[in-house]
């Protein structure tokens, strides 16, 4: 890379099959090795940078540099995201998608969504306890579906919450996968985006007539920059990329419950909520758990960067875990303690387990107030009941992606304390 500081490369002429085996360890590890926090592999028989920390996402999210066109691979666009979802395009096209998203983020719409969730949360441990055992993953799975669909003005047909849960769950769950469960994956989004297609459609027609504030009528009616509206399919990629993430949220609410298992102290602090502490637990659930591996971008033009060249078309990995774990931005990263957020300045650059940067003009998820938001009233929810839990495996392999506690939290014995 001539003109530049050489960018340290790991050795082979494909290293795609030791990021599978390692997961969300395979930046971290070769930053630790190389000392520092960039380096060149090559994945799918193509070049690509990885990057760590605070610096590296503050220039990862910088448009004039990256562009999402192109890299996001296919195979997660037909899985996880849909085909040229929000998530994959740049410029002015990615504003005008990315404002109709915040659209939908008002303070008043947040506190419907509070409301929703509290209400299902409150429905189902009332279910919960007439069985023998919750799956608390599942169970979260479904809860986030009802929550999303209300949210989002899509009519709940009860004979159909498992299975639609469980397509949703198998989108997200195939996104580091090969063989049966990316196969798993593929078919659960064909069924979905048939099944989104027809709510659009049926909100078009006027047979289903939501509110105008919610996202099946935003996204139905929704312009593009040329004044019309999106596709139908495009519709309901997006109609999914509100409802999918909701449905997400399961898995953090899954490793809160774990940790106030396994941490009962923090339960008292919890009820209390001084200074926030609920905020606190929520964003250090975040940053402790792992959620997205890392996120690709492409280099738009060439440019150095700490006396990197970075040429035109490369691709480049960001950290997300391994930022959130970095030692130059967290004390004891590997510890897990609330109250490291009691000072936290809010940067969009340390802290990104769904992405950083700003949220109107950049990629941050539109969804993490969501996120947030659920997961305290979903947590508050579950101090509310009493429960044992059983012998079970609740570790946490790093090496899958996404990563999941092994039993998904297994609970029993479910008696109301309200």
């Amino acid at each position: 890379m001539a003109g530049g500081t050489r960018i340290p490369r790991e050795k082979g002429l494909d290293n795609s099959l030791s990021l599978m085996q390692e997961g969300y360890l395979y930046i971290p590890n070769r930053c630790r090795q190389y000392q520092s926090n960039i380096f060149e592999t090559r994945l799918l028989g193509k070049k690509a940078i990885c990057m760590s920390g605070e610096e590296a996402a503050e220039i990862f999210y910088d448009n004039d540099r990256f562009q999402r066109k192109g890299a996001a691979p296919k195979r997660v666009q037909k899985t996880l995201f849909g085909m040229n979802g929000v998530q994959t395009l740049d410029g002015a096209a990615h504003h005008n998608r990315k404002q109709l998203f915040m659209s939908l983020m008002t303070e008043k719409r947040l506190k419907v969504l509070n409301d929703i969730t509290a209400e299902q949360w409150q429905a189902s441990i009332t279910e919960w306890e007439k069985q023998d055992k919750v799956v608390l993953l599942e169970e979260a799975r479904q809860i986030m579906y009802r929550v999303g669909c209300k949210w989002a003005g899509v009519p709940v047909e009860e004979g159909q919450v498992k299975q639609h849960a469980g397509d949703l769950g198998a989108m997200i769950d195939a996104f580091g996968a090969v063989g049966p469960r990316y196969q798993k994956g593929r078919r659960a989004r064909t069924r979905m985006e048939r099944w989104a297609r027809q709510i659009i459609t049926d909100v078009r027609s006027g047979k289903l007539k939501p509110p105008e504030e919610t996202a099946a009528y935003a996204m139905a009616f929704h312009l593009d920059l040329s004044n019309k509206k999106l596709s139908t399919q495009m519709a309901a990629v997006e109609l999914l990329n509100i409802i999918r993430p909701i449905v997400a949220i399961s898995r953090y609410i899954t490793f809160g419950a774990m940790t106030m298992h396994e941490h009962p102290e923090i339960q008292e602090k919890l009820r209390q909520d001084k200074e926030s502490y609920r905020q606190w637990f929520v964003q250090e659930i975040r940053r402790f758990y792992p959620f997205g591996p890392f996120t690709g971008a492409k280099v738009r033009r060439d440019f150095t960067w700490n006396g990197f060249d970075f040429k035109k078309g490369t691709l480049v990995l960001l950290d997300l875990y391994g930022t959130n774990h970095h030692p130059e931005i967290w004390e004891e990263p590997e510890q897990f303690r609330p109250e490291r957020f009691r000072h936290w300045k809010g940067s969009p650059f340390d802290f990104i387990p769904q992405g950083g940067g700003e949220y109107d003009m950049g990629h941050r998820c539109a969804g993490e107030w969501v996120t947030i938001e659920v997961m305290k009233t979903s947590l508050a929810f579950l101090m509310l009941i009493e429960y044992e839990v059983p012998p079970q495996d609740k570790s946490i392999d790093l090496a899958r992606m996404p990563a999941l506690p092994k039993s998904r939290f297994v609970i029993t014995n479910i008696t109301s304390i309200s």
